[in-house]
């Protein structure tokens, strides 16, 4: 298995930068994308809406419409050449079902471009890395109850588009699982998206010399044992430089979860941090992903090499 390497940084936005929103996975509300919509406005950016981003999958009611329009909207706002940067109005579900639709030689001939989004969106997380070899950030989506309503993530996420230097160090309020310190790459995302990506062409097979962060919401214990166990059966966490454990929101009580993380994750030999700030939870920050980087578990730190944008 190879170690993990550093991405290609997109370049950063400046005001005026377009930006695209799409919805790949779930059914968007239109009242958030409008909130939304109006603080992305409000940043100075200059923001087009996919045509099908409102669309309901007539028989499956939890997609934003059929694979291949999702599929045809992403393509089509990441080839446009008038198009900075890519926002994701909400995950869900659906990502996975569509990512095998687009045409990967055209998006990479695109160039380099900024896609933002967490939850389901860690299926596209995984593929742009693979396919691209790109930097992304897992971060607050535009339709998101999280960021309309909070303005600690609303903040992160536009420092990380438009100022990353002053975010090289993301800072969070938890505590040490395992202490200690680690470099590596950054990966990760939805755990229960990772662990069913396992063995798809979009997913990699190793977090080998990562950082690798992982989050969750609505998972039983044991289900979320089930995923970490895969992660271990299959070799992925082989190698692993650390780990940033964020929410796990709508899961069982969190001392019921941190029993488990504890009996999966402890004896890694790699230091951990719980509750580190990001995934579906209140103002949760925005972590780049594929850029190189020190976690101090203990600190609660994870700082960057370099801008997470360039």
């Amino acid at each position: 298995m190879s170690t993990l390497t550093p991405l290609r940084r997109p370049p950063r936005l400046a005001p005026g930068a377009r930006v695209a929103v799409v919805a790949p996975s779930g059914p968007v509300p239109e009242d958030r994308l409008a909130a939304g919509l109006d603080v992305l406005r409000g940043w100075g950016l200059d923001l087009v809406t996919a045509p099908h981003v409102l669309d309901r999958h007539g028989a499956l009611d939890y997609l934003a419409g059929a694979d291949t329009d999702r599929a045809a909207d992403l393509q089509n706002a990441w080839c446009d050449p008038a198009v900075d940067a890519v926002i994701c109005a909400r995950g869900g579900y659906g990502a996975q079902r569509m990512v095998d639709a687009l045409d990967w030689e055209a998006m990479r001939a695109a160039g380099p471009k900024v896609l933002v989004g967490f939850s389901d969106i860690t299926a596209l997380h995984e593929a742009f890395a693979v396919r691209l070899g790109l930097v992304t950030l897992h971060g607050p989506m535009a339709a998101g109850i999280g960021f309309v309503k909070s303005a600690r993530a609303q903040e992160h996420l536009r420092a990380t588009l438009l100022d990353p230097e002053s975010v090289r160090t993301v800072r969070s309020d938890g505590t040490a699982l395992v202490p200690g310190r680690a470099r590596g790459v950054t990966l990760g995302g939805c755990l229960s998206l990772i662990a069913g990506g396992i063995g798809t062409p979009h997913t990699r097979d190793s977090a080998r010399g990562g950082l690798l962060c992982l989050e969750d919401v609505g998972e039983e214990t044991y289900r979320l044992d089930r995923y970490l166990t895969q992660l271990l059966r299959a070799g992925l966490l082989d190698g692993v430089a650390g780990l940033l454990l964020g929410s796990w929101a709508e899961c069982d009580p969190y001392d019921e979860v941190r029993t488990l993380l504890v009996d999966r994750l402890g004896g890694l030999g790699v230091p951990v941090a719980e509750q580190f700030g990001f995934g579906h939870c209140e103002d949760a920050l925005t972590l780049p992903f594929g850029v190189a980087a020190e976690l101090d578990a203990d600190a609660g730190t994870l700082t960057l090499e370099e801008p997470a944008l360039r």
